[in-house]
């Protein structure tokens, strides 16, 4: 009794997929193919994202705030060892220590923002390919959706030739039926794919913007660093009678420009 009850539910759910299949014809097979694609694309990405996604966290903030009061004395190597081996799977946390650690070996300036630009796009890399995959997928759905409805078409209308017109209405409406079945499978695989794909162009945008300002803060930071060299190199030896008189420095200038990596 259980194996007949079992017999009975796997046909009630091969049935109307196969006769969805058979309606379709090859086109809803290529359809079915980029759902599951997109699904298992939508699934490495949160997987991605989860363990490589540029995050600011805690201990980075700490690192962060430590740097624009002292960044002559912050330890980025420290931190890179505190943060252990899941910790350093996250980028930002090595955007900003390698740039910190230039920064503090006085390293030319241009070279340190072209390397920060370079190391922002092998940050994002991983996740501009699948992102790409799922833009395709939805674009691709409803217009293999409407190539399927217009082989629909044209196999009803060749039957209804081939009869020499004696095809009555209901044979005619049953094609046209099996043929906008691709069409509305494909709009079914395309609204959620084209909804994802702007989802996560938005979280790549913040992302990105995050680790903008973060190395601005990172660059600007910098010029504490300068400032120590500067007035340690130029200061005077105080003298008795101007000990307690404040002394001031005035380091070159030099403009900065707004974009971390640019």
């Amino acid at each position: 009794m259980p194996d007949s009850a079992l017999l009975s539910s796997a046909e009630s759910l091969d049935g109307p997929l196969a006769q969805l299949f058979e309606m379709g014809g090859p086109v809803m097979v290529v359809l079915a193919a980029l759902a599951v694609i997109g699904f298992i694309t939508f699934l490495y990405l949160m997987l991605v994202g989860a363990f490589y996604a540029p995050r600011l966290t805690r201990q980075l903030k700490h690192f962060m705030t430590e740097w624009q009061q002292t960044p002559a004395d912050a330890q980025p190597e420290a931190l890179r060892q505190q943060a252990g081996a899941i910790g350093r799977l996250n980028p930002l946390l090595q955007l900003v220590l390698d740039t910190a650690r230039a920064c503090q070996e006085q390293r030319d300036q241009t070279r340190i923002r072209a390397t920060a630009a370079r190391d922002t796009q092998d940050a994002l890399q991983p996740f501009e390919a699948p992102l790409k995959i799922i833009e395709v997928i939805a674009a691709l759905a409803p217009l293999l959706g409407l190539l399927g409805t217009v082989m629909g078409m044209i196999d009803a209308f060749g039957a209804m030739a081939a009869s020499e017109g004696r095809a009555n209405a209901t044979q005619l409406s049953g094609g046209i039926y099996e043929a906008l079945t691709t069409t509305a499978a494909g709009l079914v695989i395309a609204i959620p794919f084209a909804a994802l794909a702007a989802w996560i162009e938005f979280r790549l945008r913040r992302l990105h913007a995050t680790i903008n300002s973060t190395l601005v803060t990172v660059l600007n930071g910098a010029d504490g660093i300068e400032f120590a060299t500067a007035g340690s190199k130029t200061a005077p030896e105080a003298t008795p009678e101007d000990s307690s008189a404040p002394q001031q420095f005035t380091p070159r200038s030099r403009q900065r420009l707004t974009h971390a990596t640019g």
